[in-house]
């Protein structure tokens, strides 16, 4: 089994195999595109296609996340995957589908019809991904300076942030000229810190991309290394999101 099959197995089977054999038997017993053929071909067909559409569909998406500004606008990001999932699936099913259920190739006058179906079911399999994506607070390199800024102490104005930290009711702000506590919650700060590139990697934790050094992976846990050596946890919520934007 492929190394990208495991990870949509064990990474989230309802998001992977499971939702591509379900489209895949919902497609063979609605008989989505008139095949004469038997139910045993049409499952086969369709649940395999499914799943390397699938595999497909994860490569895309996971790259399509990385674009700039994919991040900032959901519907943006929708069109664009469909677009690109759903054009190169056209061509594979026109090429194949015919051969499988006619024994011949289809004709080129097929290939419109085929489109806004393929689209059609591209986009619906692609609605329940994003909606099922896990949820990791994000913030976005700006032109303006993040208002979290003016909450720094005096001695640690003008620093470069690194990282937040929860403690209890305090959060630490960890900076290349050390770190010092503030009265806030965490949530608000990364409301606060849109402008700077960065991400939530666990419930009390905020890094900012630019400090990662290094990171370790290990018993399905991941730990990055901070500029200054700073350990900060990677918990399982996040780090789905976090691999898929390219963190690592």
């Amino acid at each position: 089994m492929s190394t990208r099959l495991k990870r949509l197995i064990t990474g989230d089977p309802a998001k992977g195999v499971g939702i591509a054999v379900a489209a895949g038997v919902f497609l063979a017993l609605t008989n989505a595109f008139g095949s004469t053929t038997g139910l045993g071909l049409r499952l086969a067909y369709w649940v395999v296609l499914m799943i390397v559409a699938g595999l497909w569909a994860e490569f895309c998406m996971r790259t399509i996340r990385r674009l700039p500004g994919m991040e900032r606008s959901w519907l943006i990001r929708f069109v664009v995957s469909v677009l690109v999932i759903g054009l190169p699936l056209t061509v594979v099913v026109w090429g194949v589908t015919g051969w499988i259920f006619y024994g011949q190739a289809y004709g080129p006058d097929m290939f419109p019809g085929l489109v806004w179906r393929v689209l059609l079911i591209t986009a619906v399999m692609t609605a329940i991904g994003m909606a099922m994506e896990p949820k990791t607070a994000t913030t976005h390199a700006g032109e303006g300076p993040p208002r979290f800024l003016d909450r720094l102490p005096p001695r640690l104005r003008g620093a470069v942030i690194h990282a937040v930290q929860a403690e209890d009711h305090y959060l630490r702000i960890h900076t290349d000229r050390g770190s010092d506590l503030i009265l806030m919650r965490l949530s608000d700060a990364v409301a606060e810190l849109e402008g700077l590139e960065g991400a939530q990697t666990h419930r009390s934790w905020w890094v900012a991309r630019d400090a990662v050094q290094d990171v370790k992976r290990g018993d399905g846990r991941a730990t990055l290394t901070l500029e200054g050596g700073l350990i900060v946890p990677v918990s399982r919520r996040h780090a789905r999101a976090l691999r898929q934007a390219g963190w690592y």
